[in-house]
């Protein structure tokens, strides 16, 4: 006779549990410190990679609220969901990769080093780790991929709101740089307006010239426009723990540790952010956001 494998029923969430079901899950299991990990600007052909890791209180993380899926919300929404996961998490952690080095060593390679360096900036270390998407080794405590995890698992949405307001912050600083090309709007994705000041304008240095819609635009001699200048001396990543605005100037690394919750200014009028719910231009049925 068959015996049917045995399973327990306590570690396993119902569909119905909420966004906080997986960690409550684990939490029966036996992990208590669970931290998620996302990115931001994956698909962006300009504009620097994000990845955040953050590790949110368990006793308060029921009262994260709907922040389900960064991309789905308004500019506005996200950050009071920033507010919100500032405040409860424990611990949390951004790494900022710069186009230049996603260049010389390839997006994935990029995105799995920067989860890897987001989690280990965290203190205390999780017990478990959830990602969105793929799996990544080597992180040395036991992980679970999980698609969509930004829309099921409240710490890989609370992730994701991080590595989401970070860069779009980082995004309207680089557009006081770069006006030409409305970084401010579309935070560097191939919308069609990005497109047609490529294509009047040339890349700038924060473009990804291994993207093929960014190598394959040569830029016009006689075009005497300069969209502005960069430091082109910054040397690598940089890893931080306020995702603010910050000085891309800066010579090297830097590490700022965020003592307690941050409450950092509102966009201000710069923010020519549309309301549009995909956070990108509207009517661009070929602009995808990561």
């Amino acid at each position: 006779m068959l015996v049917p494998p045995v399973r327990h029923p306590g570690y396993t969430p119902r569909r119905a549990a909420g966004l906080t079901a997986y960690e409550r899950a684990l939490a029966r299991a036996g992990f208590v410190q669970i931290a998620g990990i996302d990115e931001a600007g994956r698909g962006a052909c300009a504009g620097p990679l994000v990845v955040a890791a953050v590790m949110l209180d368990p006793r308060r993380r029921s009262g994260i609220g709907d922040i389900a899926d960064s991309k789905s919300l308004t500019a506005a929404a996200r950050e009071e969901a920033y507010r919100q996961v500032m405040t409860l998490a424990v611990s949390w952690h951004v790494v900022v990769i710069p186009s230049e080095e996603i260049d010389r060593t390839g997006l994935h390679v990029c995105n799995i080093a920067g989860m890897r360096r987001a989690l280990a900036g965290l203190s205390p270390q999780p017990e478990y780790v959830l990602t969105d998407g793929f799996p990544v080794r080597g992180l040395g405590v036991p992980a679970l991929a999980m698609w969509k995890g930004d829309e099921v698992a409240a710490c890989v949405a609370a992730a994701s709101i991080v590595a989401k307001v970070t860069r779009d912050r980082l995004m309207r600083d680089l557009h006081t740089r770069y006006p030409v090309y409305g970084f401010a709007r579309h935070k560097g994705y191939s919308t069609r307006s990005h497109m047609r000041a490529l294509d009047a304008h040339g890349p700038c240095p924060e473009h990804r010239r291994s993207f093929a819609n960014v190598g394959g635009v040569v830029r016009d001699p006689t075009d005497l426009e300069t969209p502005g200048e960069i430091d082109p001396d910054v040397p690598g990543a940089l890893d931080l723990e306020a995702p603010g605005p910050m000085d891309l100037e800066a010579p090297g690394p830097m590490d700022l540790e965020a003592p307690g919750p941050i409450d950092l200014e509102a966009p201000d009028a710069t923010d020519l952010e549309a309301p549009d719910p995909t956070d990108l231009e509207a009517g661009d049925p070929t602009c995808r956001e990561n």
